[in-house]
């Protein structure tokens, strides 16, 4: 039994029906010859859950709130309720997917267990499968609490046998115990415990919208990136309980041949390519564009930590990354030249005080495992602990392995993450580069963006203006 920490009991607590907190990734398998089987995919995962012990526990709340709520394991654990099947009329199109994924992206978990659920879609048009995951913030929390996509893929078809796993569930705790544990933890750490409050209710102000006075680290920070609230958009307003997700995907020698003639990054590029299609898309709805016209984003970076000072800077490991940091970024809808948008957010990256930090795309491509998941949702859990008011839209950006990997046996041939909407923002991208592809994932509330299937298309129109400028 573990209490949750500050951070992950507010996730727990602070969420609502309209904006769930669930990170979510959508993976597009080729059937492998001999087919991928819903029984080999379960044994694959329950192979795999001894790297992820927070999907056997589930989270138990104390009387009266007296203490942050609890690990305790499940002792009713049922794999088979957490992987799931589910199928397209075949042939499958990638609308139907995507109709799919839109509505499972928005539907409550069971919080009397382990809050995960995956679900193997079969019946896609070209011999295809795909694995949806979705996982609550409160899951994981870094790179020592990874995404169950992260730890279910492998390098190579036939990866190393793993170590059978005995798993003997923990006794459950009773209401008296829990309670005790409260008081025993006021009594021994009252300070701790007055910060721990302190900073859930900063986090519970932050995203219900008020106005906030009670501060707090994140907070603070983002007040000296941000200089003010984010402007006025079409993006920020009600969001609903209802979904639309859609993808779209670039050769990433484009985006890398755009970084090598304008000397800036690939992060660069994928925000500039954004900043073009969002401009388009303000245009198409008849929105005016000054052209000193900004949409705020946050796209949180990866960063390297001084491990004496703990601090950005020299010292720095390249065996993992240290944590995420907030970025936040206003996209220059108004110009109308693709170049200058580019030189202006390639400007605003230098002169962030972590650029220097910036973990390499090639150390993140070789960690174990496939780790855009996982940093998609460290991103994420940056972008909830900020005030939406700071920014328009979330955009996170988490390079991968750029060699194939394997699922179950089966070849990963797409990865799109499923970003969550944050309150009073109807709009999320996550980007996610791989096997030489980049694959955006586009989540957009129902009701406020219903032609959020253009912007695919509008994201090819904004990288062929930069390519065209390049030649």
């Amino acid at each position: 039994m573990a209490r949750l920490s500050t951070s992950d009991a507010s996730f727990y607590q602070l969420e609502n029906t309209a904006t769930p907190l669930y990170v979510g990734s959508l993976s597009i398998l080729r059937q492998p010859r001999g087919g991928l089987s819903y029984e080999k995919l379960l044994a694959t995962v329950e192979q795999r859950l001894p790297k992820v012990p927070r999907y056997r526990q589930k989270v138990r709340e104390v009387a009266m709130g007296l203490a942050r709520p609890v690990w305790i394991d499940d002792r009713d654990f049922d794999i088979t309720y957490h992987v799931r099947r589910s199928a397209l009329p075949s042939p499958g199109s990638d609308e139907q997917l995507h109709e799919l994924i839109g509505r499972l992206a928005a539907r409550p978990m069971d919080k009397s267990r382990p809050l995960w659920e995956m679900y193997l879609v079969e019946g896609l048009a070209g011999n295809c499968l795909a694995l949806y995951t979705k996982s609550h913030q409160s899951l994981i929390n870094g790179m020592g609490a990874v995404e169950i996509s992260h730890v279910v893929a492998d390098r190579s078809r036939r990866p190393p046998p793993f170590v059978e796993d005995f798993w003997v569930p923990a006794r459950e705790p009773g209401a008296t115990r829990l309670l005790v544990g409260a008081v025993g933890d006021w009594a021994a750490r009252p300070r701790a415990q007055l910060r721990a409050v302190g900073a859930g209710i900063t986090m519970l102000a932050t995203n219900s919208g008020q106005l906030i006075e009670v501060g707090g680290r994140m907070f603070g920070l983002a007040r000296r990136l941000a200089r003010g609230s984010a402007p006025s958009s079409p993006l920020n307003t009600t969001v609903s309980r209802n979904r639309r997700f859609t993808v779209a995907r670039g050769r990433l020698d484009a985006y890398r041949a755009i970084r090598a003639r304008y000397n800036c990054d690939v992060n660069d590029v994928v925000l500039a390519v954004i900043a073009g299609a969002l401009r388009n898309w303000l245009l198409s709805r008849g929105a005016a564009a000054a052209p000193t016209e900004t949409v705020r984003a946050l796209a949180p970076l990866p960063v390297y930590v001084d491990e004496t000072f703990g601090s950005a800077g020299r010292g720095r490991t390249t065996s993992q990354i240290s944590q995420v940091v907030p970025f936040l970024v206003d996209l220059p809808v108004g110009e109308g030249n693709a170049v200058v948008r580019l030189s202006q957010i390639a400007h605003a990256t230098e002169s962030n005080p972590a650029a220097t930090s910036l973990v390499d795309a090639r150390t993140i491509a070789t960690l174990s495992g496939f780790a855009p998941p996982t940093l998609h949702a460290m991103g994420i859990r940056v972008a909830t602990g900020l005030s939406p008011r700071l920014f328009n839209l979330l955009i996170t950006n988490a390079p991968g392995a750029q060699s194939q990997m394997y699922v179950a046996g089966a070849k990963l041939l797409e990865s799109y993450a499923v970003p969550p909407l944050l309150n009073k923002q109807v709009l999320a991208i996550g980007v996610t580069s791989y096997n030489g592809m980049l694959y955006f994932g586009i989540n957009a509330d129902r009701d406020a963006m219903s032609d959020v299937d253009v912007l695919p298309g509008l994201l090819a129109e904004s990288l062929d203006e930069l390519l065209e400028a390049a030649q």
